[in-house]
């Protein structure tokens, strides 16, 4: 959906792995003076986002590089590939670690120390993340007025899976940081580790979410994933408004990289139509496509009769 800016996805990502860096390391000195769970669990949680960004970055870097002999359509397909794995990461390092953690302290019924730094920690985070995630929310409102949808609709039909990941993930983040505050808190009140327990149980279950979100998005890229349908309605629009086409036999459409869309049509042209005639408008109608739809990067046009019945 759209031609993302891979500098604006790039400037997101270096933001929130910047954040996600300091976060972390903080949040391991309070869970480990604190001896909370939550915390620990929230830091093992930025750090699993700090690997997401590292390969967010490779993800962008590797989506733009331009097309090759060996790789004609481009490499944007290999942007959806490391989006896929820091999804992954996301799944292994974050939400088996915060689940694992949990549960072991819930059966334990470890005793907790000093949670004052635990809760400065958390509201600083709290800040940091709300700055990295009103970035990645401002580029993707911004596309959205770009491409008269909603902000919500776009995030679900976006293929700048880095922006879409970012997005996602600090959302969780702010979620977290939510549930571990309220597990400390109850913890604090009652006196029981459960809270904290539970809250670490909490914010793997969140994370598990997520990445599974995560993973389903960029795996039907990777296997071929079709063009939003209102993009398809627009090219099929397009088509039959070039004189020579009496009917589109056939239309198919695939994401080929982050806003990067291949066309491929059967055609039924008019039995009038010159071979000439009929050259000179798939022409036309590559550059028209091209011209209204950016995202369009290869278009193949195949001259097909319709199907008549006897």
């Amino acid at each position: 959906m759209g031609e993302p800016k891979s500098g604006e996805s790039l400037g997101t990502v270096l933001v929130a792995g910047a954040a996600n860096l300091t976060i972390a390391l903080a949040k391991l000195v309070a869970g480990l003076i604190g001896g909370s769970a939550a915390m620990l669990s929230e830091a093992a949680h930025s750090a699993a986002d700090t690997v997401t960004e590292l390969l967010l970055l490779v993800a962008v870097r590797r989506s733009g590089r331009p097309a090759d002999r060996r790789h004609p359509f481009g490499h944007g397909k290999a942007g959806f590939f490391w989006a896929m794995m820091a999804a992954v990461a996301t799944l292994v390092g974050g939400a088996g670690f915060s689940v694992t953690h949990g549960l072991h302290e819930i059966s334990h019924g470890e005793e907790l120390a000093n949670l004052t730094p635990s809760y400065v920690v958390l509201a600083v985070s709290f800040v940091i993340e709300a700055v990295s995630f009103s970035k990645a929310y401002r580029q993707l409102r911004a596309e959205a007025v770009r491409y008269e949808v909603s902000p919500v609709r776009l995030v679900r039909l976006t293929s700048d899976t880095a922006l879409k990941a970012v997005l996602f993930e600090d959302a969780a983040a702010l979620v977290g940081l939510l549930v571990a505050g309220a597990g400390l808190l109850g913890s604090q009140l009652t006196g029981s580790a459960l809270w904290d327990g539970a809250a670490s149980v909490a914010i793997g279950l969140l994370l598990l979410v997520v990445a599974l979100i995560l993973i389903q998005s960029n795996l039907s890229l990777l296997i071929g994933q079709a063009a939003p349908q209102a993009l398809e309605t627009g090219v099929r629009a397009v088509l039959l408004a070039q004189p020579e086409v009496e009917d589109v036999v056939e239309l198919l459409t695939m994401m080929i990289g982050p806003g990067e869309v291949l066309v491929a049509a059967k055609i039924d042209f008019r039995d009038e139509a010159s071979a000439a005639g009929v050259e000179i408008a798939c022409e036309e109608v590559d550059r028209r496509l091209r011209e209204r739809f950016p995202g369009v990067r290869q278009v193949f046009l195949d001259p097909t009769p319709t199907r008549r019945r006897s």
